[in-house]
């Protein structure tokens, strides 16, 4: 009874000695827990808009350390990552016992250390709180540590550690980072071969750095290939292949893209870790390797930049600020994407567009490229000189002076500003100044994102898209009313998709329009298919003269190259919307045959006061409405000459209201014929009859 009374007593003094350490181990663990709070310190990010990785920033410290989850890694690499340097790391909880016995007892039989037994999780806890020296005292604290983390972590999120903090060689910190500077890629497909380099490097990673120390790297490699563990991980044959496969000798740069947009990235989210953008990886390459290649050709000072969008979401897929980020004689560091300058000729085809839409012109009426002046204002051509009489459709294309501002004077420049609101664009006028004619050939400061932000109308039947700013911006539609309407917007991108390419340009299917500034300041080119929109801006930062640069010349060649090099396949051209023809010169109205106006503003044919006649629909037309479907579309209405207000008539009924514009909308009740009339204030009347299909 005695032996059992002592045993008794012993083994509750015993539970009371071991509870009493449990509960002081705990209270110490809660003192002075690990510093996981020093594993957040990790490279920030900006990712395109499919999480591909654009740009990294090292850490204050200089180190590109970024953020690798178990998830980001090839599955075969972790396999032989624990197979070599933990093999029971997924039972154990923080310390391997049996490792810690066998390497306890091989150093007193030899005398040194022939194994280690350090863990993955006491590594982690060495790389999250290094220590400089080597001693006893440091090794159990990893020990304290790595116990600590098992308590707190899952074994997956150790591994994330690890794979994020392990070292490379140099500022080069985790997996992810060694493998797109040592193999150009994410580790998330690699081969055996690389899987073992990045498994042996982390061991003494500036000894065996490869692009210094190729023998070491060779012979690390080799170790983890021999091992049993690692070979019964990859398969039979596997290991003996991966020996022969060559070590890359240099370190490559890791992905440096869309430097403008990274840089406003950081500066708008200062705390955030990971950017998302609305950028394209792909598109992205494309462009910058245009802007290097054509940099190289314009020569000292001259920058460029571009901005390619989707014009249907309105997401910015591509972004080049500047030639070259880091060249100061370009002055790379300012972003030209969003920076005022003269557009140029640019902003014609919406003048023309505006035209179409209040029936002042067809592409076949005849104009005068002749010298004219508006009052004291005298617009010149570019190359000086004078066509004469030219259709509507040619001075498009030739981008000729005097026939624009002839259409903006009739259009009026503020309707054509109070249009670009409806993009939510504001060009900015000269200080003190008015809307004026100078307009129509560069005399406000536009950016060239605004500038694709207005072309976004063209690509998408007349309705704009909001860029946003490729970061935190939100684009979409628009959902006001459009820029123009969709039989406008046909007419401009029939007529500027037969422009002529610049030399050595294939056709694309895409409509462009180029333009120069005064004194030879800006040279720019943007062009659209039936979804993006990509402009081209080539000048001197500092806004000073380039004799000889041009828009067609210059500028043009970049844009077919970039939509070329962007990899994305060219989309059509939308469709012709319902009552969108070309109608030949022969068959127009009298009143659209020849643009002319008189001193009061209003479109002649002769020197009378002409009587009102309807342009559009013309005559005996069959207009594709959907009658079929049985939801009919609404019919534009379009007139010249007469006085208004105007009434209108259909099969001789009065729409509800009297019109001062020269353009209505009229709403069929279902298909067949149809004949509408119109009657201005001095009772003169003008009737077409039209097939509502």
């Amino acid at each position: 009874m005695r032996l059992w009374r002592k045993f008794a007593i012993g083994s509750a003094a015993g539970i009371v000695l071991a509870g009493g350490a449990l509960l002081a181990l705990d209270a110490a663990d809660k003192a002075f827990p690990p510093p996981l709070d020093k594993a957040d310190m990790i490279s920030p990010e900006v990712l395109d808009a499919d999480g591909q990785l654009l740009r990294a920033f090292a850490t204050p410290e200089g180190r590109w350390r970024l953020k690798t989850g178990v998830a980001d890694v090839d599955p075969q690499f972790l396999r032989m990552l624990v197979a070599y340097e933990d093999q029971r790391f997924y039972d154990h909880g923080g310390v391997d016992i049996w490792a810690l016995g066998r390497a306890s007892l091989q150093f007193v039989r030899n005398g040194r250390i022939v194994s280690g037994a350090s863990t993955l999780s006491m590594q982690v806890a060495r790389l999250i709180e290094p220590r400089a020296e080597r001693s006893f005292a440091a090794k159990l604290l990893q020990l304290a540590r790595a116990v600590q983390m098992e308590r707190r972590l899952s074994k997956e999120e150790i591994l994330d550690l690890y794979l994020t903090h392990a070292p490379y060689g140099g500022n080069l910190e985790g997996v992810r980072a060694a493998s797109l500077a040592y193999f150009g890629k994410e580790p998330r497909r690699l081969t055996v071969a690389e899987a073992a380099l990045l498994v042996a490097l982390p061991q003494l990673p500036e000894r065996r750095r490869p692009d210094r120390n190729l023998q070491a790297a060779q012979e690390a490699r080799k170790r983890v290939l021999e091992r049993a563990a690692v070979v019964e991980a990859v398969g039979d044959g596997e290991a003996e292949r991966a020996e022969a496969v060559a070590i890359p000798m240099r370190r490559m740069r890791l992905p440096a893209l869309a430097a403008h947009v990274a840089e406003a990235a950081l500066r708008k989210q200062a705390a955030v870790l990971k950017h998302q953008t609305t950028l394209k990886k792909p598109v992205q390459q494309g462009l910058e390797a245009v802007a290097r290649t054509a940099a190289m050709k314009l020569g000292p000072k001259l920058s460029l930049a571009m901005v390619m969008a989707d014009a249907q979401t309105g997401a910015i897929v591509g972004e080049v600020g500047s030639a070259d980020y880091f060249d100061a004689s370009r002055s790379g560091w300012i972003d030209m994407t969003r920076v005022n300058r003269s557009p140029g000729s640019t902003l014609k085809p919406f003048i023309y567009g505006l035209a179409f839409e209040q029936g002042l012109v067809s592409q076949e009426t005849i104009i005068e490229d002749r010298p004219a002046d508006f009052f004291g204002y005298r617009p010149r051509n570019f190359d000086m000189s004078y066509q004469g009489d030219v259709t509507v459709r040619e001075s498009l294309q030739l981008s000729l002076n005097v026939p624009a501002v002839k259409l903006l004077d009739a259009v009026g420049p503020s309707r054509l500003l109070v249009r670009f609101r409806r993009a939510e664009v504001r060009p900015a006028l000269p200080p003190n100044e008015t809307p004026g004619l100078a307009i129509g050939l560069g005399g406000v400061g536009i950016s060239l994102k605004d500038l694709v932000q207005l072309y976004t109308a063209l690509a998408n039947r007349g309705q704009p898209a909001r860029l946003g700013d490729g970061i935190t911006g939100t684009p979409g539609k628009l959902d006001g009313e459009p820029l123009l309407e969709p039989v406008a917007v046909w007419n401009v991108a029939d007529i500027l998709s037969g422009v002529i390419p610049p030399a050595g340009a294939p056709q694309r299917g895409i409509a462009y329009k180029t333009g120069t500034s005064y004194g030879y300041r800006d040279a720019w080119s943007v062009g659209y298919d039936g979804r993006y929109v990509l402009g081209v801006w080539v000048g001197r930062p500092d806004n000073s003269a380039v004799p000889g640069l041009t828009g067609y010349g210059t500028a043009a060649p970049i844009l077919f190259e970039a939509f070329a090099k962007s990899g994305i396949a060219t989309t059509p051209l939308p469709r012709p919307p319902a009552g969108a023809v070309r109608i030949a010169q022969s068959e127009l109205p009298i009143s659209q045959r020849r643009f002319a106006l008189n001193a009061s503003g209003l479109l002649v044919a002769s020197g009378r006061e002409p009587a009102p006649q309807i342009v559009y629909p013309p005559e005996g037309a069959h207009i594709d409405l959907g009658a079929k479907g049985g939801d009919l579309s609404p019919l534009m209405l379009k007139l010249q000459g007469g006085r208004a207000p105007f009434r209108w008539l259909a099969n001789g009924k009065p729409l509800p209201d009297l019109s001062r514009r020269r353009t209505q909308q009229w709403q069929p009740d279902g298909g067949g014929y149809s004949k509408l009339t119109v009657i201005d204030s001095a009772g003169r009347a003008a009737s077409v009859g039209v097939f509502i299909d």
